[in-house]
């Protein structure tokens, strides 16, 4: 008897000890895991940064509408995670918030790009090629106004509106060869497909005698359901040289009722580490019988740096609007604008 109730202790006591042995294993492992999951946390990089911007306006025009003073703001927050995995790659996770007022709050351009030795893929909400490898007239400028322009013009900034904007999109850009850089993109436009949007873009840049030479160039197609599909090339070149750049481009749009042809030119020229002076014109003509439409800009601006972070820019501009069938308009418009980057 006194055996049999020994025995029975000594089960006891080792059930006991092997469940505490088992809570200890079970403790230890869930603490490993969270050590495991903070440790990759840790691994991406964040970084946050934002913009506020606020500008007064004056705009002199011949359409009452169009004529008087304004007041204007834009904001945003980026947040940017990126990641290198253990086989080299490098994983980054971009969103965007417009702020600036209560009916914004959205997010814009969220994306995800996965690079390496094979180039970059980008998967999401971002402008297509053309909007990243096309060269215009209207890069130099930094608040370019183009008052009276017309509300069809799409070809002022050399993506000729083709590109699926901002739509979710999926892009792959090549390894730079040498000073060579290209891409493709590509716009699912839903289950109906009728409005797909494809784009190629390349840019070459080269040093001559000290002057950074870029020749770039696009073309995208915009598929339109039971109507001819839109097309939209863009050419340009920009030279850099010391304190001074300069920009050549062309940039035609092509659909049922549009075609467009826009050629601008652009100067820049630093004046000093916080002043810098550009000038630039651009006019487009619309060839289609039923529009007829021509617009020319050209304008002044000083980009001028306050302190790190905040700078402010004076834009002035002369446009002139002529048209067949719409209302035609002239005038001046300039601005100021106070940017604060975070």
């Amino acid at each position: 008897m006194v055996e049999m109730l020994f025995n029975r202790f000594l089960y006891r006591k080792h059930n006991i000890r092997g469940y505490a042995m088992r809570k200890l294993l079970l403790g230890t492992t869930a603490l490993a895991a969270a050590a495991a999951m903070n440790a990759n946390v840790a691994l991406a990089d964040v970084a946050i940064s934002g913009f506020f911007e606020w500008d007064y306006s004056n705009v002199n025009s011949d359409i009452a509408a169009n004529d008087g003073t304004a007041f204007g703001q834009d904001s945003e927050v980026k947040v940017v995670f990126t990641n290198k995995t253990d086989s080299g790659l490098t994983i980054a996770f971009q969103t965007e918030f417009e702020t600036d007022k209560a009916s914004d709050g959205v997010s814009d351009d969220n994306f995800l790009s996965i690079s390496g030795g094979f180039g970059k893929l980008v998967l999401g909400e971002l402008d297509g090629v053309m909007d990243q490898y096309g060269i215009a007239a209207s890069d130099l400028p930094a608040e370019e106004l183009y008052v009276g322009e017309p509300a069809d013009m799409v070809t002022e900034n050399g993506d000729g509106g083709v590109s699926g904007g901002e739509n979710n999109k999926i892009s792959y850009h090549i390894p730079a060869v040498g000073g060579l850089t290209a891409g493709v993109s590509y716009t699912n436009s839903g289950l109906a497909g009728n409005a797909d949007a494809t784009a190629y873009a390349a840019r070459y840049t080269v040093d001559a005698g000290g002057a950074a030479i870029t020749v770039g160039g696009a073309t995208g197609t915009l598929e339109v359901a039971g109507a001819q599909d839109a097309d939209t090339q863009n050419i340009g070149i920009k030279v850099a040289s010391g304190n001074m750049a300069f920009v050549l481009s062309n940039s035609t749009y092509e659909d049922a009722d549009q075609d467009e042809s826009t050629n601008g030119v652009a100067a820049s020229f630093k004046v000093s580490d916080g002043m810098t002076l550009v000038g630039y014109t651009t006019k487009l003509e619309d060839d289609d019988a039923n529009s007829g439409e021509e617009y020319t800009v050209s304008g002044l601006e000083v980009q001028y740096t306050i302190a790190s972070g905040l700078s402010a820019v004076v834009t002035v501009e002369d446009y002139e609007y002529d048209s067949n069938g719409g209302t035609d308009d002239s005038g001046t418009a300039s601005s100021l604008t106070l940017k604060a980057s975070f």
